[in-house]
């Protein structure tokens, strides 16, 4: 030991731990096992808050029992709430991936609320006959249940954002839905002409996409909510005594702000993944969704002299090194990639959830990393979209308009009112012919103009005022 570092003990031995450093010798080992993402739990803040949230509740539900004395307890709270408050993220140091089903980040937290509570009480850090991380801090509790409940609050208020991020994109499409609500276009199906639709109703079609999924989503939190606090190791709840798993939840809910419930079978609560699963399900059908609404965004935009060229994507760097004036559709672009690592972090929740046995599952740590990264990403994948891609897109009015009257698929809206055997005659020679169906059935004087005009018109020909109502 220097004066630059501190000694402290456990079950291997001694380290020497930097003086100024309120982690300790659990944490030190970890950043040694666990060299694997380079990425910190202090990059998920949203954890943190929450490690800090349980360790405050546990201390609370101890003192009220009487397990815990008043000036610890207080200490305790204070550096919780420090925490909470933003102060010592920097000292969650252990890799976001590790073994032992979130030890090291349990530990990390112990080490660093009982340093600042033993500064607060007046004492060195290190000095851990005062205040001990394990038989103070982590009293009554578990990694297994600690890491769990911590994780799924942070994931709840991680959502919360996203929630947010989607209805941004939503609005978005909504109000592009109401500029485009008479621009008539040809619909698609299997990439082949089908019938007269708006370009509103396209548009509409993708901003109730996601608000379905926002609703998919509140309904997946809600499983979130459910928690294994006071299971301690296996859900049996040794070492926390009776009262303490329904004091601890209630401290938790007053803290968070969250409708927190303990779990009816602990023993399943602590070995089960499901409501993970399930969230991760739910961020996928987003980003499915989201890809596919970004893939016709690139399609309609194709071009511009030589593709679809139906809607322009606003500008927002130039898109080629070789190929002067080229614009690409970045934004779709990058989206679509988000969407692909969601689905891919999908795979690693299922797996992970999957590979758990017998009273715990020891992989909770990849969980967290990619449900966080899901959320995060999707979150920032939505707000650029809406800002950098739909708010600017304008629709090639005239060059849509000129595709419904050439479109063979125009007949099928006239059937009714021209008859099946000239509809289909009508197609055949616009075929053949190249020319528009509106201009045949002019011609052979099968409507009158100001009739054809009527039935042309976008609440007639695309049920617009249905579709957008």
């Amino acid at each position: 030991m220097t004066a630059a570092t501190r000694s402290e003990h456990d079950l291997l031995g001694d380290r020497d731990v930097p003086a100024d450093a309120y982690w300790g010798v659990h944490t030190l080992r970890a950043t040694e096992n666990f060299p694997i993402t380079g990425t910190p739990i202090s990059a998920y803040p949203h954890l943190i808050d929450a490690l800090a949230a349980v360790k405050e509740a546990a201390a609370l539900a101890n003192e009220e029992l009487g397990l815990l004395e008043a000036k610890k307890a207080e200490a305790i709270v204070a550096a919780c709430r420090e925490i909470r408050a933003g102060r010592l993220h920097e000292q969650f140091v252990v890799d976001v991936i590790q073994g032992g089903a979130g030890t090291s980040t349990n530990m990390n937290a112990n080490e660093v609320v009982a340093n600042r509570a033993l500064e607060l009480l007046g004492h060195a850090k290190g000095e851990y006959q005062y205040l001990h991380p394990n038989e103070d801090v982590n009293l009554g509790q578990s990694t297994n249940d600690v890491y769990p409940t911590a994780v799924k609050i942070a994931t709840v208020f991680a959502v919360r954002g996203l929630l947010k991020a989607m209805f941004v994109l939503q609005d978005a499409f909504a109000r592009k839905a109401v500029e485009f609500r008479d621009v008539l276009k040809m619909g698609r199906t299997q990439l082949q002409d089908a019938v007269p639709m708006t370009l509103g109703q396209e548009f509409s079609a993708y901003a109730v996409m996601i608000d379905e999924d926002r609703s998919r989503l509140a309904e997946a939190v809600e499983l979130i909510h459910e928690i294994n606090l006071g299971a301690t190791a296996i859900g049996t709840g040794l070492n926390a005594p009776a009262g303490y798993a329904e004091s601890a939840r209630r401290h938790l809910a007053e803290i968070t702000g969250l409708p927190l419930v303990t779990a009816a079978n602990l023993v399943e609560a602590t070995q089960d993944c499901g409501a993970f699963v399930q969230m991760s399900g739910v961020l996928k059908r987003i980003a499915v969704k989201l890809s596919k609404s970004c893939n016709d965004l690139r399609l309609l935009s194709s071009g511009p002299r030589a593709g679809l060229g139906e809607i322009n994507l606003p500008p927002v760097q130039a898109g080629s090194s070789i190929m002067p004036g080229k614009v690409n559709p970045v934004i779709p672009e990058v989206v679509n990639q988000v969407a692909f690592e969601v689905i891919g972090n999908d795979v690693a929740i299922t797996m992970a959830a999957e590979a758990g046995q017998l009273q715990l599952n020891a992989f909770e740590p990849i969980i967290l990393h990619s449900l966080s990264e899901s959320i995060t990403h999707l979150q920032s994948a939505c707000v650029t979209l809406a800002e950098r891609c739909v708010d600017g897109i304008t629709a090639n009015t005239e060059a849509l308009r000129r595709t419904v009257e050439n479109s063979i698929g125009l007949v099928t809206a006239l059937n009714p009112h021209i008859g099946y055997t000239a509809a289909t005659d009508i197609a055949k020679e616009a075929l053949v012919s190249g020319r528009g169906v509106a201009e045949l059935v002019l011609e052979k004087g099968l409507l009158p103009a100001e009739a054809l005009a009527d039935l042309l018109r976008p609440e007639v020909v695309a049920g617009t005022g249905q579709a957008l109502a």
